[in-house]
């Protein structure tokens, strides 16, 4: 039976671990620049113990600091893990509950301070989009791998998607929880094999209205 909201299929999903023992969320909103730019009127449609991967890219420092103390605020409020993309210094500021890594971040060679964080129980994840990513999470002993795309996304028109064959097979090397990123609704999370998917992320869902989360 097809589940009637993402938050139905993430429902289903098994649950995972971090590598201190914490449960998992198992869905993800996923802020974008140009599609969702600001997140926080999403959050109350977010079921607790869900997670808002925020990216603020292209915005200015103080309003990166002042925006990121709202949501820390929200997701308080909400229950939500409050997880910051791409900037440690924003993420240390804010008190978020977890960092996240670019997979070209990642392969720049930050994974070092990225590891600092790690001295504490908050939460660190990594873009991947291949074996190798993959691989520099073993590294940085990162709590889940964000693999995508899982499926065609809006994000990236025409850009060649991993499919549940090739996801699963991803997935099965992974060095920790996986969760998938990428053309995820209702009718295509089912469509990952059982047990590869420890999450599941999405932007487009949350935007156009038309099915809920």
């Amino acid at each position: 039976m097809t589940p009637r909201t993402l938050t139905d299929a993430a429902t289903r999903l098994k649950p995972a671990r971090t590598r201190d023992g914490r449960l998992l969320p198992r869905l993800w909103l996923v802020s974008d620049p140009a599609r969702l730019p600001d997140p926080a009127p999403m959050l109350i449609r977010s079921r607790r113990g869900a997670a808002l991967l925020w990216r603020p890219y292209d915005l200015a420092p103080t309003e990166a600091r002042a925006r990121g103390r709202r949501l820390r605020r929200l997701t308080r409020a909400t229950g939500v893990t409050f997880v910051v993309a791409g900037d440690l210094r924003l993420a240390t500021a804010v008190r978020a509950d977890g960092l996240h890594l670019p997979e070209g971040m990642a392969r720049r060679g930050v994974l070092a301070p990225a590891l600092t964080w790690r001295r504490r129980p908050r939460l660190l994840t990594i873009a991947c989009h291949g074996a190798r990513a993959l691989a520099r999470a073993r590294t940085a002993r990162a709590d889940a791998a964000l693999l995508s795309p899982a499926f065609p996304t809006a994000s990236h028109p025409g850009a060649p998607a991993l499919g549940p064959s090739r996801f699963a097979s991803l997935a099965r090397i992974a060095p920790c929880p996986v969760i998938a990123l990428g053309g995820l609704t209702p009718a295509t999370a089912p469509r990952l094999p059982h047990g590869t998917a420890a999450g599941l992320a999405a932007v487009g869902v949350w935007t156009t209205g038309a099915v809920p989360p």
